[in-house]
């Protein structure tokens, strides 16, 4: 076995020490030199070490017409291998960047075909490190951007390592010549009005001639940037976990920190928590928009001010923030009829009801806030309910979706509220479970 054979195979080894158990190694197959490299190099180690099993996914994007012959010779290559192979064709959606499209389609197909614990492994290497510190520092990333593409990240119910980030190109190039591999060389990579092209082929060979470590150079800030943001986000876990107290309306199932704790914080650790706990729930706002924040953080006491941002809305309520998206930013449901209070009720995009105890005389129904109802309470008489709702503390946004329940016009309970849901005025309960959204993104 050639040098060069042992010095990669003992790099990718070492590198995947940490994953030999997973149940499936997976590896994103385009054709091109990287992961043919890749699935090569993996195919002869599964002959001589014990790994697990390997397959191959090729994703069509069917943006070029040369790409239809691109699967047919993925299955050559792998047929060659002994290693399975899926093809999977994606739509790519419009947009404004063709490359981001792409990306999203072949990410979203990665997270489809991954099973629970399987691993994906991608040929990026560290002249792609590089490549992308520059492209986002061009774009003003912070520490999070900056530290470029992480080797391991969580994929749906799997994981996506990057086990080649410590080669370089040359190493690629250099096996794929010494073992006469055949690759597929894609027409787009030399267009040179994508960004990440025009850096390779523009800007990195000027800064090459004159900085000839370059590459290497880039991709270790690129990995100093990341440690940085390790301990940002360790800070970050330490100030949430003050901020996330115990609420009253715990019950409506939405994420919320207390502002009070935030706001004993520096800007800078406001806005270094504040991203850490957003990160999973939206696309995060550029430096422009976190106006937004001090606005909403900074508003009067008796505002209600919303932070708007690309997946959801951040609300301010009761000495709170609270994140809204989903069924939550749609408009208020309809009317209900209830015609077997003994089950549950299914209110359409608004959660789950039941009537517990002895169900009140018929026929029920289910409203919701429209504005100048009354409740009759036992000892208080007809009592307003805004200002029932404004005595809970129950926050503004939630009341438009808070289940009312009628008898005629007559309004006899408010869901889940003490006092107000039933139990006052008779041996019965009204519980209502708000919708469940999934809080992260994929």
């Amino acid at each position: 076995m050639n040098s060069s054979k042992i010095d990669l195979s003992a790099k990718l080894l070492l590198n995947l020490a940490p994953w030999r158990n997973a149940p499936a190694w997976r590896i994103a197959f385009s054709g091109g030199l990287d992961s043919t490299v890749l699935l090569h190099l993996l195919a002869h180690l599964a002959k001589i070490e014990s790994l697990p099993a390997l397959s191959a996914i090729h994703v069509h994007h069917g943006l070029q017409a040369v790409a239809d012959a691109w699967p047919a010779h993925c299955q050559s290559v792998c047929d060659a291998l002994g290693v399975p192979l899926q093809v999977v064709c994606v739509q790519v959606q419009p947009g404004a960047s063709l490359e981001r499209a792409a990306r999203d389609a072949r990410y979203g197909a990665f997270v489809e075909a991954i099973q629970p614990n399987e691993v994906l492994l991608t040929a990026q290497h560290r002249d792609d490190q590089a490549e992308t510190l520059m492209f986002r520092l061009m774009r003003g990333a912070g520490v999070r951007g900056l530290s470029g593409m992480p080797r391991r990240r969580p994929l749906g119910e799997g994981n996506l390592l990057r086990p080649l980030l410590d080669v370089t190109r040359v190493e690629l190039e250099a096996y794929a010549a010494e073992h006469q591999l055949k690759w597929i060389e894609d027409p787009s990579n030399q267009d040179r009005q994508f960004s990440r092209n025009y850096l390779r082929h523009q800007v990195f060979p000027v800064l090459i001639e004159r900085w000839p470590q370059a590459m290497a150079t880039m991709a270790r800030s690129a990995t100093h940037l990341s440690e940085a943001q390790e301990l940002l986000d360790e800070l970050a876990q330490i100030d949430l976990a003050s901020a996330s107290t115990v609420s009253d309306f715990d019950w409506l199932g939405l994420p919320s920190l207390e502002l009070a704790v935030l706001e004993t914080l520096s800007a800078a650790r406001q806005r270094n928590a504040l991203s850490h706990w957003l990160e999973p729930l939206t696309r995060l706002p550029d430096s422009d928009h976190w106006s937004g924040w001090e606005d909403l953080r900074d508003a009067t006491g008796d505002a209600c001010p919303i932070w708007r941002l690309a997946d959801g809305e951040l609300h301010r309520a009761g000495g709170r923030i609270w994140w809204l998206s989903g069924s939550w930013m749609r408009t208020a449901p309809a009317p209900e009829k209830w015609p077997d209070p003994s089950l549950a009720l299914v209110l359409p995009d608004n959660g789950v009801l039941t009537l517990a105890g002895q169900i009140p005389d018929g026929p029920l129904h289910i409203r919701y806030r429209e504005g100048g109802e009354v409740m009759n309470l036992p000892g208080r008489g007809h009592r307003d309910l805004k200002r029932l709702l404004n005595e809970n503390g129950l926050p503004p946004f939630s009341r438009g979706r808070l289940p009312l329940l009628f008898r005629g016009e007559q309004l006899l309970a408010v869901a889940n509220l003490p006092g107000l849901n039933g139990c006052a005025m008779g041996d019965w309960n009204l519980h209502w479970q708000p919708p469940h959204e999934d809080q992260g993104l994929s």
